[in-house]
């Protein structure tokens, strides 16, 4: 999904983490979950340096939102929520999440991501021991289905899986009629997950991959494999890569004389991958431009609440049809509903409250301050939101419309083309990477 993805050679932070896990299971001279009054800390994993900085900014705006212009209206228990954020670089995601426990205090951790079996242990330990944080997480789509969505493992993904996006590729290459395709992807955790998906569900929908393409991400030129895929002459490309990658491919390709269907993931949604790319005839000459996602449901009070207000922002890096935007608003906001639901900050009470607020039975409602409401006046809810259904998989990933949103001329996203969720979901089972773990159930010890 774009953000939540590093290089899996970077990523060897385990023993300095792992190291301290007797100190910070104590919370690190943090009051336990019991004795915690005022202000709930909310940390961000944030991407302020790193190959995804460009992000950084746009990223915790998604997060201070629904925080700052919703949830801090009438915050859940009587608790104001407060945003600070800590930087986890290219490969310090582990370490940032110790500080946001252990210095800040936090009670929510947004996004544990890409980097997270790095110090699953830290987190297996602290949670064992605090019933804290929660862990809503943007960014993911990389940890193997299964984890999370329990007490003792409280993650909970805005987005669905990467291998889901992969897939959605692959599923819109066949919509199109694509027989042959190439399949290009960076040397990155999470991007080679995502096109490991669309290369199985692509041999499973009766599609060619002529080829796998894989290079190092942050090359500043393509024109080789620009090239490799002019001689194979595909129907479409579906790649996984960088916006500053992808576009820089994309540009080569062009100039080169092709024309083809790009199909990309959900990162090219960030205002980078035009700016790479440029508008008018780079993006005419190609039959289409665009990137397998999921999309808003605009049918809804969900919608009708959610985008004035945030199209209403002077600082903002996409409209509401972004993906980060109104995927982080629901998780935020369901997330606070189950905190009122389950009465309580501790795992053992929200996790099992935040399928509670999400699923029938209970009365729909669409928006924080509704469904708040009902909450209060003792009633079982339903929340629907922006992303679709809050329905969760037992793993604790989230529901969403598979679509596939092309760019036009000037640059801006066109409405999104909606996939078949049914197939989708098929496909996916028969793709998906589950950890190996023991016990079962957390806490435990995963392979993946």
């Amino acid at each position: 999904m774009g953000i939540h993805r590093i290089r899996s050679g970077r990523v060897m932070v385990a023993a300095m983490v792992l190291a301290t896990v007797g100190a910070a299971c104590g919370g690190g001279g943090t009051p336990g979950p019991s004795a915690r009054t005022g202000d709930v800390t909310v940390c961000e994993l944030a991407y302020y340096t790193g190959e995804f900085a460009p992000y950084g900014k746009a990223l915790t705006n998604d997060v201070r939102f629904p925080i700052e212009e919703v949830i801090d209206k009438d915050p859940p228990l009587g608790r104001t929520w407060k945003l600070v954020s800590e930087d986890i670089g290219d490969s310090h995601e582990g370490d940032a999440a110790k500080k946001c426990l252990e210095q800040h205090g936090a009670e929510i951790v947004v996004s544990i991501a890409h980097q997270y079996k790095t110090y699953r242990q830290y987190m297996m330990d602290y949670w064992k021991a605090n019933d804290l944080p929660l862990g809503p997480s943007v960014h993911g789509g990389a940890i193997p289905a299964n984890l999370g969505g329990k007490a003792a493992e409280p993650i909970f993904r805005a987005q669905g899986s990467d291998e889901a996006l992969g897939t959605y590729g692959s599923l819109y290459a066949q919509s199109i009629g694509a027989k042959n395709i190439v399949v290009f992807a960076t040397q990155v955790e999470g991007f080679q997950l995502a096109a490991n998906a669309a290369e199985k569900a692509a041999g499973l929908l009766g599609i060619t991959v002529l080829q796998r393409i894989n290079v190092p991400a942050e090359q500043p030129s393509y024109r080789a494999e620009a090239q490799k895929i002019a001689d194979l002459k595909p129907d479409a490309v579906i790649i996984q890569a960088g916006s500053t990658e992808s576009a820089t491919l994309i540009k080569a390709a062009a100039e080169a004389g092709l024309s083809l269907y790009w199909i990309g993931e959900t990162g090219w949604a960030e205002a980078e991958f035009i700016g790479t790319l440029g508008t008018g005839q780079i993006i005419t000459s190609q039959k289409a431009i665009g990137f397998s996602t999921f999309a808003p449901n605009k049918t809804t009070k969900a919608w009708q609440f959610f985008q004035p207000l945030w199209d209403a922002q002077k600082d903002k890096a996409y409209d509401a049809t972004g993906q980060y935007a109104f995927s982080t608003y629901d998780l935020l906001v369901q997330t606070a509903l189950a905190v009122e639901a389950g009465k309580a900050y501790k795992a053992s009470a929200w996790a099992p409250a935040m399928f509670k607020v999400g699923d029938p039975p209970g009365e729909i409602c669409y928006t924080y301050a509704d469904c708040l409401k009902l909450i209060r006046d003792g009633k079982d809810i339903d929340y629907e939101g922006v992303t679709g259904p809050g329905t969760y998989t037992d793993g604790g990933v989230n529901a969403v419309t598979p679509a596939f949103i092309a760019f036009g001329a000037d640059g801006k996203a066109i409405e999104p083309v909606l996939l078949d969720a049914q197939k989708g979901l098929e496909l996916l089972k028969s793709i998906v990477t589950s950890a190996k773990c023991t016990p079962a159930n957390p806490p435990n010890v995963c392979e993946w």
